[in-house]
């Protein structure tokens, strides 16, 4: 489907890689989304049930007859796409060096349902800051991989690709390209990935940011998981946390049990387009999906989310056909997400209004007392900041880092 996703580097070295779709491909996939069996609606009004029918219909619709992927190739095209083999695997990354030689080295990493489509918008306000109304001292050299299983990058056909060997490998990616000090920001699964890497702590490492950070003391993550009610003793917005994470585990992580369970199952999200998009769709987040992407899909969401960059995304898992394989990561995961990690380099984090759970700043002191560089509450955005907002989130990044430069 590109030029050289099939050929396996044989050492370490990097090689160009082009985005390049067959028409045949996007034909076959709108045929597809045509031949859709549809089931019954829903018996309620909400979407308390899923995603609602009228809600994938349309999106089929416009999906079908008027979306145009080639206008996110043309985006993709514009950058300069690699591959390296890494481990025996060929992990695909976007790299974009600012033009200021001594900006600061950052590699993003995406979570589920996402993909490199995320970053695409925060690229240039981190790597031209003056452009877009920051200070030139501010500037990034940016790395964006693809997590293995996900988009461009090769499917592991063995199992061990867990967050902390996916973390080693970023190390080694990085200094392949030449930095012998950088930092790393995750949100879902890059958090994992993040944090991961900084329990590893390589020299190279200067230090982290996350908009998903694990912070919860130990004996709240496990309360939480066993739907416990509060302790009596929490302050106002760790009893808000606690509450939110509660009621994830009640009610929103049934989408991870199966996939952390049974990934192979999933053959729908290989077959039918439909599908891929319902499941990719269902991820609860804070705003409480799918309501969140129906109020993209409407145009009614104050973000610069849209229905195209939804189906940008969509559409790049079912043209890698990484519905199961990206699965296979839950199943890979032994990890908590949420818990504080025993991480001592330098740690910041921003806590946007509809992530999963706004991280306390107590618990975040408490977790890292020595080591918090930066500890911030933003007034919007959710769980996939760096797309829903990438000002505030390119913000976000300057001023985290700004004491490490």
């Amino acid at each position: 489907m590109t030029e050289g996703a099939d050929r396996a580097g044989s050492d370490d070295s990097v090689r160009p890689f082009q985005v390049d779709v067959p028409e045949a491909e996007l034909t076959e996939l709108r045929r597809r989304i045509d031949a859709t069996r549809w089931p019954e609606r829903e018996t309620v009004t909400d979407d308390s049930q899923g995603v609602r029918l009228a809600t994938m219909q349309e999106l089929a619709r416009y999906w079908a007859t008027e979306y145009d992927w080639r206008k996110c190739e043309g985006k993709l095209k514009a950058l300069p796409h690699f591959l390296t083999e890494i481990d025996g695997l060929d992990i695909h990354f976007i790299h974009v060096r600012s033009q200021r030689e001594d900006a600061l080295p950052l590699i993003v990493t995406h979570g589920w349902p996402g993909s490199i489509i995320e970053q695409l918008k925060i690229i240039e306000p981190l790597t031209s800051p003056t452009a877009h109304g920051a200070s030139a001292q501010d500037a990034f050299h940016l790395v964006v991989p693809s997590l293995p299983g996900h988009g461009f990058s090769a499917k592991p056909a063995t199992t061990g690709w867990d967050p902390p060997r996916i973390a080693r490998a970023w190390v080694v990616l990085m200094k392949r390209l030449g930095y012998t000090r950088f930092v790393a920001q995750g949100g879902d699964w890059g958090a994992a990935v993040t944090q991961a890497m900084g329990v590893q702590a390589a020299p190279e490492l200067l230090g982290i940011h996350s908009n998903m950070p694990g912070t919860a003391p130990a004996e709240i993550n496990k309360a939480v998981q066993r739907g416990d009610p509060p302790p009596p003793d929490l302050s106002a917005e760790e009893r808000r946390a606690y509450e939110q994470l509660s009621n994830f585990f009640a009610k929103h992580v049934a989408y991870a049990q199966i996939m952390g369970t049974r990934p192979q199952t999933l053959y729908g999200l290989a077959d039918s387009p439909a599908d891929l998009a319902a499941f990719m769709l269902d991820h609860g987040d804070g705003t409480g999906q799918p309501g969140l992407v129906e109020k993209a899909l409407e145009g009614h969401l104050q973000s610069a989310l849209t229905r195209d960059d939804i189906l940008d995304n969509i559409t790049l898992y079912w043209l890698t056909n990484t519905g199961v394989s990206t699965a296979r990561l839950y199943w890979e995961n032994k990890a908590d997400f949420f818990d504080a990690k025993p991480i001592s380099i330098p740690f910041a984090i921003s806590v946007f209004p509809d992530e999963l759970y706004q991280a306390p700043r107590s618990w975040a002191e408490r977790a890292y007392p020595h080591n918090l560089i930066h500890y911030n509450k933003l007034d919007r955005g959710g769980h996939f900041a760096a797309w829903e907002q990438p000002d505030l989130f390119a913000a976000e990044m300057r001023a985290a880092f700004r004491s490490l430069r």
